[in-house]
């Protein structure tokens, strides 16, 4: 039977992202304005990435106002009731620019500093993942039905589809570029989605067998991560370490055992 506290945080993650997917979807002006810029040009932050946050904390604390926050664009509260909300009100900012579909909201809710519940919304797709610790992981929608997510039966390592990211400073892609084109040939093929959230969901979804990547915050991968782990996959960081900004696994338990010494060799922890 789910916690009274992780049915409630689940239900208002679930109204905050529709609510704001549906802001991003309709709301999408034809010529985006861009409201400021990360690390590099290429890196934009819409308005609309900043009203999408806006919404969800308004809607969160009007219903639990001793509540804190983390969010990517700048909500930071600790809150007094033990509850802090992660959240990335878009991610797959440049997917949206150009109007490509995986883009995704993802709000996760930590109790006591422990994930308990994730939500990832993709609007453009028409689909919503959710999971509880220790309830397993659901979706919802066009391409999946409603169902329960597990993780596809491993592969042997050189018939793995594995999923990556690559950072906005041309540098630090350069050398995740290098790395790819050493993996490449170890797998059966490398995608690049452009949504960390969405990858973490295919992945739990069964339409990837591993995923990972360098340079992840914490709103990146928070509901994601509770998500694939919920529907089977293992993740983890460098060897023994959890998921971080230097790197970021996540696969199928027997692709995982493989990929993540693999990854440490070939220094894709590094710039």
């Amino acid at each position: 039977m789910t916690d009274p506290l992780h049915a409630e945080l689940l239900k208002l993650a679930h109204e905050a992202a529709r609510r704001a997917g549906e802001l991003l979807r309709d709301g999408r002006p034809a010529d985006l304005a861009v409201a400021a810029t990360k690390s590099s040009p290429i890196d934009v932050v819409t308005e609309m990435d900043i009203a999408a946050e806006k919404l969800i904390t308004d809607l969160i604390s009007g219903r639990r106002p001793d509540d804190g926050f983390l969010g990517e664009e700048g909500a930071a509260s600790e809150g007094t009731s033990g509850v802090r909300w992660v959240i990335d009100p878009l991610d797959g900012t440049v997917n949206y620019l150009y109007g490509l579909p995986t883009w995704s909201v993802s709000i996760a809710a930590e109790h006591r500093g422990e994930t308990v519940v994730g939500v990832v919304a993709l609007p453009m797709r028409g689909e919503t993942f959710h999971a509880v610790l220790g309830g397993g992981a659901r979706a919802t929608g066009a391409w999946t039905g409603e169902r329960e997510l597990v993780c596809r039966p491993a592969p042997p390592l050189d018939q793995a589809l594995v999923s990556t990211g690559f950072n906005y400073v041309a540098e630090v892609r350069d050398h995740q570029a290098e790395v790819a084109r050493q993996l490449i040939p170890r797998l059966r093929d490398i995608r690049r989605g452009g949504s960390a959230a969405a990858d973490l969901c295919d992945l739990a979804a069964g339409r990837l067998d591993g995923y990972y990547e360098r340079g992840l915050h914490p709103w990146d991968l928070a509901a994601g991560d509770l998500i694939a782990r919920e529907a089977g996959a293992l993740t983890g960081g460098r060897p023994g370490q959890p998921p971080s900004w230097d790197l970021t696994v996540a696969a199928t338990p027997a692709v995982f055992e493989r990929l993540q010494p693999l990854l440490e060799d070939l220094g894709a922890w590094h710039d």
